[in-house]
């Protein structure tokens, strides 16, 4: 669980952008995190805590997941597998389709980088809808690996994401929520 010391030093640097991409959104703005190493050391630490012991593997969702995803990873000690959208990996790759506001869309994730029993936990920088996480967790489940964990910088609570999140069975974790 993240420090109200964290949580305030998130409030405080992170941005609020008003009507991005489109009137009506309030866009959080992470890169000023990465303007602070020590601040993004905190907040790699915090999620290493929420893991460690838990997962044998990470895997990041394009491509703000690998901000944070690919740390996590190196500081458990574990393998980190890229989750993409269509096209952007060499084959063999597995494929998960999932519906958006407006049409759909494809991720992929190179076949045979998860082995079949491993412990996953799947991180992206910020839960919305959940459509994308669910379809990441639905890719690793195509490897016989199991989705113990999810975590987020920020979980938006008002958009539900975190039911379609249920049917895994896995704890969810994000230091903020909004």
């Amino acid at each position: 669980m993240a420090s109200q010391q964290l949580i305030k030093k998130l409030e405080e640097t992170i941005e609020n952008i008003p009507d991005f991409p489109i009137p009506g959104i309030q866009f959080k703005d992470i890169s000023p995190i990465f303007l602070n190493p020590k601040l993004y050391e905190e907040v790699i630490a915090d999620l290493v805590q929420f893991s460690k012991g838990k997962v044998d593997a990470v895997c990041g969702i394009e491509s703000r997941g690998y901000l944070f995803g690919i740390a996590i990873a190196v500081a458990l000690e574990v393998p980190f597998i890229l989750i993409r959208k269509a096209g952007k990996l060499p084959p063999p790759v597995i494929s998960e389709k999932y519906d958006l506001e407006y049409g759909s869309a494809v991720i992929e994730t190179r076949e045979g980088q998860l082995k079949s029993g491993q412990r996953v936990l799947i991180h992206d920088d910020l839960l919305a809808t959940g459509g994308t996480t669910e379809a990441a967790a639905k890719l690793v489940e195509k490897q016989g690996a199991t989705v113990s964990q999810f975590s987020f910088l920020i979980g938006l609570k008002d958009l539900k994401g975190e039911e379609k999140l249920k049917k895994f069975n896995a704890e969810v974790y994000h230091i903020l929520e909004y």
